[in-house]
């Protein structure tokens, strides 16, 4: 098994990786990581999510020196994007001088200047931008050993491809030149034939479809709810056996610390196990004396248990590969097993880029009821007490004065109806993310939206409908009034999908444009 470590690359940077909690490479950071090191062109075929960022930005930062002007451009099709990779660099060059700047449109291009000016390595930007700065000369690219182009088939579909050419043209031609794409349409072959130099293709091989036996299902949660919510999937579900997959180390430790505190018997595995701590957690996960073992894909990497009942995907995986290679620890030798994703609304589009990969769709379903986990637990938690009752004995208690108090204060099943609340189960609205979004002007049961786009990017009624229920796993018949102007939309959605619809298009485009979503301001009364 292949380990950061056997990467010809220097102690700050294999330091700054064990910061960030990564283990082992992914499968494309596994293949592209030794031919960018050789300064070889790459073409690396992959879906967002794969770990490509720290593929290419690994081996970047090991070519990149302390002098102060720019080495390195990396062309991002979204603003977002261009946030999100500069902010991984500045993680993975934590333990080296490297300047990173990331410029986009919608921020003072001033600001940009005046860092520039001042001297960076990297510079992370989106066409449009990038250009602006290269016609008033804010940018010189004449030194730039390594250019990446991230997410090159986004950035055609967005219009970016002569903007694309312009910026390449002004790129020292003594260069590398790396280009990461999903798919590879024409215009991206024809891109890289001109301007790349006998690239490498990588390409991240397709997810074998998953195993019959597993009943596959996920579950829509909202960030700040994760833990309560997969609190109540597990007490909703009978599980002999389950392997709960984070993605780092840290949230298996964090995860492990939670569910022990909630009084799951569950322990955590990961790479910074010693062989015999590893050795007991597993001893202890064979004989079945915890139910849950929280693990990292590389710490589970070699578990072959058969009786584990349920795989959950406490975090979306990186990459179908891993989605498969996770759900296939259940339904061993012929038995039934369950995989359960939690999805939050900005991992939607990345289940489905795995869905699209396993050729299947997976089903959704509504978190259960506090009601549905009570009568799912019932007998269990009544054994317990009767377990606690007769296992006392009769020696004054800690708790007998308190416990006269109450009887003389409050009726007996009212004081026992509570304590089993305490214990066991509080009535918590897991869909509620203190989003209050108030009149919205929409009719009764539903939230109206505001976007501020319309019929000048070609929005159509449908276009959205289709977008909202891909994006936010919600049927489309269930959107309800859409009005399009030319300039804004309103939409309407049920009110227990708002937050999922708010969250999850706040971060999106439509129609390839950056798009801004807020709750609609209630109509005014007619007097």
């Amino acid at each position: 098994m292949m380990k950061f470590e056997d990467f010809q690359i220097s102690d700050e940077i294999k330091r700054a990786i064990k910061n960030m909690g990564f283990e082992a490479p992914s499968p494309i950071q596994e293949k592209v990581i030794p031919e960018i090191l050789k300064r070889q062109d790459v073409i690396g075929q992959a879906q967002t999510g794969t770990g490509k960022t720290a593929a290419f930005g690994i081996p970047l930062l090991e070519h990149v020196t302390e002098e102060r002007f720019v080495q390195s451009l990396i062309l991002t099709p979204t603003r977002e994007l261009a946030i999100q990779v500069s902010g991984e660099l500045q993680k993975l060059s934590k333990y080296k001088n490297v300047q990173i700047l990331p410029i986009y449109g919608g921020q003072s291009i001033g600001h940009q200047i005046r860092a520039l000016k001042r001297g960076v390595q990297v510079v992370v930007g989106t066409p449009g931008r990038v250009l602006d700065h290269l016609n008033r000369h804010t940018l010189q690219l004449k030194k730039v050993h390594t250019l990446i182009l991230d997410e090159a088939d986004e950035m055609l579909d967005m219009g970016f491809i002569d903007d694309i050419e312009k910026i390449l043209q002004q790129v020292n031609l003594e260069r590398q030149t790396l280009l990461f794409s999903a798919t590879m349409p024409p215009p991206i072959r024809k891109l890289s034939n001109k301007y790349m130099n006998r690239p490498k293709q990588v390409t991240i091989s397709k997810g074998e479809v998953t195993a019959p036996s597993i009943n596959q299902v996920y579950y829509k949660v909202l960030e700040k709810n994760k833990i309560d919510s997969l609190c109540r999937v597990i007490d909703s579900e009978t599980i002999d056996l389950g392997i709960i997959f984070c993605r780092t180390k840290k949230g298996v430790a964090e995860l492990t610390e939670a569910l022990q505190a909630r009084g799951y018997i569950a322990d955590g595995l990961h790479g910074d196990l010693t062989q015999s701590q590893r050795d007991l957690v597993m001893k202890k996960f064979r004989d079945s004396s915890i139910e849950f073992l929280i693990a990292t894909d590389v710490a589970a990497r070699g578990i072959d248990v058969e009786n584990v009942s349920h795989v959950i995907n406490y975090d979306i995986p990186q990459d179908p590969e891993s989605y498969v290679h996770r759900i296939g620890r259940t339904g061993r030798a012929g038995r039934e097993g369950v995989a359960v994703t939690l999805v939050t609304p900005r991992e939607m589009k990345h289940l489905r880029s795995i869905e699209a990969e396993i050729k299947m769709n997976i089903p959704s379903q509504r978190l259960p009821s506090v009601e549905e986990v009570v009568e799912k637990q019932q007998h269990v938690w009544k054994a317990q007490i009767v377990d606690l009752i007769e296992s006392e004995d009769d020696e004054p208690g800690l708790y007998d004065s308190l416990v006269a108090e109450l009887v003389n204060q409050y009726p007996p099943d009212k004081i026992i109806t509570s304590l089993l609340k305490l214990a066991f189960y509080s009535h918590e609205d897991l869909n509620d993310d203190g989003y209050d979004f108030g009149d919205t002007g929409a009719q009764q049961g539903m939230t109206r939206f505001f976007i501020n786009v319309g019929r000048n990017i070609e929005l159509t009624p449908k276009k959205l409908v289709e977008e909202v229920s891909q994006l936010v796993g919600i049927p489309a018949k269930s959107v309800g009034k859409i009005d399009i102007f030319d300039n804004f939309t309103f939409m309407e959605v049920p009110q227990e999908v708002a937050p999922f619809v708010y969250e999850g298009l706040k971060y999106s485009r439509l129609n390839g444009a950056r798009i801004n979503l807020e709750p609609a301001k209630p109509r005014p009364k007619r007097k």
